[in-house]
């Protein structure tokens, strides 16, 4: 079971839930294979399998979840009613191949900064969804 399904409250449930862009696996890889003799490789490798496996990003029906973390866990929790703007960033490579980032700030200054997500307009779109029904 995951923090998020762990999470939830009363008739919360999870309407999306996206993962690392299939570059990002492909890096962790890289990095093993050519700096791993090096050792550096090999740490660079072990950080980022651990990011990839402790990550967890998804929208529920009252809020927008992001928690990383294995031993130390860090969570960030934005209602979906707090939400002031989200804001995409892509470059080319990104529009071409479909991974980017997304800053999504809430009120009071906290905010969720996503890194090499699989598909952010996706995510952006689920979380409009989200909050359309939350205005209900």
């Amino acid at each position: 079971m995951g923090y998020i399904k762990d999470s939830l409250s009363g008739s919360e449930e999870i309407t999306f839930k996206t993962r690392f862009h299939w570059l990002y696996s492909l890096a962790m890889w890289l990095s093993l294979m050519v700096l791993g003799p090096l050792l550096i490789g090999v740490v660079i490798f072990l950080r980022m399998f651990i990011r990839k496996l402790t990550t967890e990003l998804g929208v529920t029906s009252q809020r927008v979840v992001f928690k990383t973390g294995w031993i130390a866990r860090k969570t960030e929790e934005i209602s979906l009613t707090n939400i002031e703007e989200m804001n995409l960033e892509q470059s080319i490579f990104g529009r071409l191949l479909g991974y980017g980032q997304l800053r999504i700030r809430g009120t009071g200054g906290s905010y969720i900064l996503t890194h090499s997500i699989d598909d952010p307009m996706e995510f952006r779109q689920a979380v409009g969804e989200a909050r359309s029904k939350v205005g209900r």
